[in-house]
């Protein structure tokens, strides 16, 4: 009989304790499956811990019989090449931006609707329901299982020529946007003029009058410093940035019923997670914000009123029948969002 970190042999037969059932389930040398997570932020960011909270907890769930293995900050892919990879099975997840999947499922370009979702209550909601359960469905059916839909956060409106307050003092200015037919319908709506240009010249851009004004999520504004190039931003939580986590169909399918059911529960567990980090983010950057306006007097925050927003949402609404071919975005999925209570 011999004993070793906790192995107990005798003769051709051995008993594992509990302690060392544990170390080998979390080291992964006991796992049976390793799911690779690929990511392009910091660990420290909300999707960047959400991630970890799913490994953690998909290991535990799993009893060790998953080896979760998370890679952020691109250490594996980027966005624009994990989604061939997960085709690969070469990574079994991922949570792109929803605009890497515009030539794939380009009704994703939903979220990019302006004045669309009342509040985050209300986009919850929508893609906790049908609605994104259907959108679900459509990126499934090309090849990939889609999971959960995780939280960036509304853009705002920032400008450094005129305060965006009613949709008329849109008109003339030059707006940045990234390449998305539903925002240059948006800008057009109002009079402006939009202008694609990649986002790591949108500072420049701003600081040399190239252009005039954006739209963006406070982490963008505030990890940016485009607050320190614009005169004016308006809180108009008016379109919507998020991702869209989505696994291997290779991988999931070789899991047996039980841990798909793990699988499921630690991404619900984790989406909760990442939507809470999320807001307490979005909170402290824009505390950051109102620091530096009160501060050096180069910022004038404003935020629209009920009346503002109804004013706003009339003038861009007007697009929405451009996108209802089911091709673009679809009218079942536009009304449908609409009439989501």
């Amino acid at each position: 009989m011999m004993k070793s970190n906790g192995i107990l042999f005798t003769g051709k037969k051995f008993v594992m304790s509990a302690v060392a059932t544990a170390l080998l389930a979390t080291s992964g040398l006991a796992a049976e499956y390793t799911l690779k997570f690929s990511h392009v932020v910091s660990p420290n960011t909300p999707k960047g811990k959400a991630a970890e909270f799913f490994e953690k907890r998909l290991e535990e769930l799993s009893g060790g019989r998953i080896d979760v293995q998370v890679y952020p900050s691109s250490q594996l892919y980027t966005d624009s090449a994990v989604l061939k990879a997960l085709t690969l099975n070469s990574v079994q997840m991922a949570a792109p931006s929803f605009s890497k999947f515009g030539k794939i499922v380009p009704q994703l370009a939903l979220f990019d609707l302006p004045f669309l979702f009342n509040d985050m209550d209300h986009l919850h909601r929508v893609q906790d329901g049908e609605v994104g359960k259907k959108l679900k469905g459509l990126v499934t059916a090309k090849g990939y299982v889609a999971l959960s839909f995780w939280d960036n956060g509304f853009k705002q409106l920032s400008s450094s020529k005129k305060a965006l307050i009613n949709p008329s003092d849109a008109e003339g200015q030059k707006f940045r946007i990234m390449s998305s037919k539903v925002l240059e319908a948006q800008f057009h709506a109002v009079g402006a003029n939009p202008q694609m240009m990649p986002f790591s010249e949108v500072y420049s851009g701003l600081q040399q009058g190239v252009i005039d004004a954006a739209e963006n999520p406070i982490s963008n504004i505030w990890t940016k410093k485009f607050h320190e190039v614009q005169k004016y931003l308006t809180i108009s939580n008016h379109g919507y940035l998020g991702y869209l986590v989505v696994m291997s169909k290779k991988f999931w399918e070789s899991l047996p019923k039980d841990l798909q059911k793990n699988v499921a529960q630690a991404m619900n567990e984790a989406t909760e997670k990442e939507r809470i980090w999320a807001k307490e983010l979005n909170d402290e950057q824009f505390g950051l914000i109102k620091d530096y306006a009160k501060s050096t007097g180069k910022l004038e925050i404003l935020e629209l009123t009920p009346e503002q927003r109804a004013s706003w949402k009339k003038a861009v609404s007007k697009i929405y029948p451009e996108f209802y071919d089911n091709n673009l975005i679809g009218k079942d999925l536009i009304e449908g969002a609409l009439n989501t209570k």
